[in-house]
């Protein structure tokens, strides 16, 4: 039997603590430690700005899993959260794979403990289980196929009618492919705190101030919200679909982190962060934002910390990830 939880990491030998000199290009440090390593950055949208710009490559989760799967690194440096440098080991277990701060995890990813979602799994044996891959590798290791936002209604549409399913661990995405698609997905109780916490009240006085505003939103959200959005996307379609629209002012409802993305795509263009319902001005993830360009470079130069991973744990999640990659293929995505 595969164990579900054996991912580990080297410690990170207290290297986050030591000191950069402010006098550092750490723009330039990092383009030389690239060469010199044959090393590859890849970032999330979520990220800060300067993360952004350093990188190599910037996506949602399916771009991200398909940059790693193609890579010729030597050296993957996730500037992301855990499960996604997970997902990159899973892979290439043959590469190096880094993540500058361990700590930065994922609200979603942690209300699906793997051991809780074995025992629902065996509950309903005759389910096909999709998992979003927002999760652990413990849970990719129990699913069947793993999907994305920008992939998830068309790997839905791919199964028979007939064929139950349980989807993980997000309730909101999947209430959201429930209506898409009209199926009956049994939901994990499972959800983004970033994603929940917007105010519909304050976003509906936005809109009102901005009355020609289009709401952006992303489908982690909750369904009261995504009633009043103008388009439901991923960060990926969110940000080509503001780009390309006609509109000249949008307001946002998913992580900041998207907005240096789409401002550069549109600088003519206001793009507005969809509030959130507590004292913050703004909606970013705590976990993404641990990540700093300092953190990088003290990442890439020592080499640590490293995401290793038990072998069967990693064939077991392997499976249903290349599975999302094979029907992504299919459809062009």
């Amino acid at each position: 039997m595969v164990d579900i939880n054996i991912v580990n990491a080297v410690p990170e030998k207290g290297f986050l603590d030591l000191p950069v000199s402010p006098d550092l290009d750490l723009f330039a440090e990092i383009e030389k430690l690239k060469k010199e390593k044959n090393a590859i950055v890849l970032a999330h949208y979520y990220q800060e700005a300067d993360i952004q710009d350093i990188a190599d490559y910037i996506g949602d989760s399916l771009g991200l899993a398909q940059a790693a799967e193609k890579t010729d690194a030597d050296i993957i440096v996730f500037a992301g959260v855990h499960f996604m440098a997970e997902t990159a080991k899973i892979l290439n277990p043959n590469k190096k794979v880094l993540l500058p701060d361990l700590n930065a995890g994922c609200s979603l990813s942690d209300s699906a403990p793997p051991a809780l979602f074995a025992d629902f799994k065996k509950a309903h044996p005759d389910h096909l289980v999709i998992s979003y891959i927002n999760c652990s590798a413990g849970i990719k290791a129990l699913s069947d196929i793993i999907c994305t936002s920008s992939n998830a209604e068309k790997i839905v549409s791919t199964i028979p009618d007939d064929q139950p399913i349980i989807f993980a661990p997000d309730r909101n995405l999947g209430a959201y492919l429930n209506k898409k698609t009209g199926r009956n997905m049994l939901l994990w109780n499972g959800a983004c705190m970033v994603h929940e916490i917007f105010s519909i009240e304050k976003l509906l006085k936005l809109k009102a101030q901005y009355p020609n505003a289009k709401i952006l939103a992303h489908p982690e959200c909750e369904e009261a919200l995504l009633k009043h959005a103008d388009y439901i996307g991923s960060t990926t379609a969110l940000l080509k679909y503001s780009t390309a629209d006609s509109a000249d002012t949008y307001i946002v409802a998913t992580e900041t982190g998207i907005l240096h993305q789409m401002m550069k795509n549109a600088p003519d263009k206001t793009f507005i962060p969809a509030p959130p319902d507590n004292s913050c001005a703004c909606n970013d993830c705590p976990h993404m934002k641990l990540n700093t360009l300092e953190k990088l470079y003290l990442c890439m130069k020592h080499e640590i910390p490293e995401i290793t991973m038990d072998e069967q744990l990693r064939l077991a999640a392997l499976k249903p990830i290349q599975r999302m990659l094979d029907i992504s293929a299919q459809f062009g995505l």
